[in-house]
């Protein structure tokens, strides 16, 4: 009977495991998490020492569009003006390319020349912020009054208190030593007693 019930719950767990296993593989992939397959193109290609954001612009304010882990290799295309993006070929975004940042990748052949590419159009903000003309115009009340300018007033004289000479003889006061000397013995003799009560 145990043996039938040890069988019964070996195939119920491989058959779990085979549907969440077939469930994760037809899962569709977020365009973020995307990876490019490692390049076999000939010419420049960049290498990735760790992961790396891939955008349709080289710039931050373009989108992010997938990213590199480390290893993988991709074709080099090009490279932004002053040389810190630089354009690969990236299946799956519009026109198969898109860029990485210089800094975060190596050129291979370290020697390779790459043209500059004259980058996409900025991409024109989410939100755009705007005013109510007719909320504004209700603390619109005319011109502002005029402001008086400054005037100087001068600061009265700073009195600076004198210190007076401490008497050493007549320093009077408990001395906070003894406190914690009477604590210690206290502690030591609160010590000693649980030690002998418990022996």
């Amino acid at each position: 009977m145990k043996r039938w019930v040890g069988f019964l719950c070996v195939s119920l767990l491989l058959s779990v495991l085979g549907l969440v296993l077939q469930a994760s593989a037809a899962a569709p992939q977020d365009p973020i998490l995307q990876t490019v397959p490692t390049a076999t193109a000939e010419g420049p290609t960049i290498l990735v020492p760790e992961l790396v954001n891939v955008r349709l612009g080289p710039a931050v304010e373009y989108d992010q569009v997938g990213v590199l882990i480390a290893g993988q290799r991709a074709p080099a295309l090009g490279r932004s003006e002053g040389g810190k993006w630089i354009q690969i070929a990236y299946p799956g975004v519009p026109g198969n390319i898109a860029w990485v940042y210089a800094p975060y990748v190596v050129l291979e052949p370290p020697s390779a020349t790459l043209p500059i590419i004259e980058p996409p159009a900025t991409p024109t903000p989410r939100v755009t912020a705007t005013v109510d003309p007719t909320f504004a115009a209700q603390f619109n009340l005319g011109e502002a009054p005029p402001t008086r300018l400054p005037t100087f007033t001068p600061v009265e004289p700073l009195v600076l208190p004198t210190p007076v000479a401490a008497d050493p003889g007549s320093a009077r006061g408990f001395p906070p030593i003894f406190a914690i000397l009477g604590f210690l013995v206290i502690g030591l003799f609160g010590t000693l007693i649980s030690f002998l009560r418990g022996s």
